[in-house]
């Protein structure tokens, strides 16, 4: 778990601000690894407002638990914004939430190639009756901590813009 006030502060605020508006969240994890809903689901009266976390850290969790058509991995590659795109909408429709993140990327240190290095992270948002909306950070080669930190900072943000919305 990230130990971060900080970030734990956005999470409280969130989990208020959804609660309030009535609407549930749902995440779909790769090279955070449930991070996200980690963080989220820290916050005492969370259950009103986080309804599932998918951790599809491999490409059949991502095709098994949220419906990512392998042939789109195979087209794209598994840290990419169509991959992304289909993961947030994947999870949306298997879940009770009205708005759903998503989080693909290559944390490092290893892994990551020319067209793909790491620090390559992909995000989008999915909400009922809106187009899903993608994300691309490139925060460079950090370390791989660093990186999912920044990641999740990113995906509450998305989350944040719905209720600001």
């Amino acid at each position: 778990m990230i130990e971060d006030a900080a970030l734990l502060a956005r999470a409280e605020a969130l989990v208020r601000a959804y609660a309030a508006s009535n609407k549930k969240i749902a995440t779909a994890e790769s090279c955070t690894g449930g991070l996200v809903a980690g963080l989220l689901t820290a916050v005492p009266g969370s259950s009103a407002v986080v309804d599932r976390g998918f951790v599809t850290y491999s490409n059949e969790a991502k095709t098994d638990l949220v419906g990512v058509p392998a042939a789109l991995i195979a087209a794209h590659g598994a840290v990419s914004e169509p991959v992304a795109r289909a993961m947030a909408e994947g999870a949306l429709d298997r879940s009770l939430a009205n708005v759903a993140v998503s989080v693909t990327g290559v944390a490092g240190p290893g892994g990551g190639s020319p067209d793909k290095p790491v620090g390559l992270v992909h995000f989008a948002l999915a909400m009922d009756g809106a187009p899903t909306r993608p994300v691309e950070r490139r925060f460079g080669a950090l370390d791989r901590g660093e990186i999912r930190r920044l990641s999740v900072e990113q995906a509450l943000a998305l989350l944040e813009s719905v209720i600001a919305a």
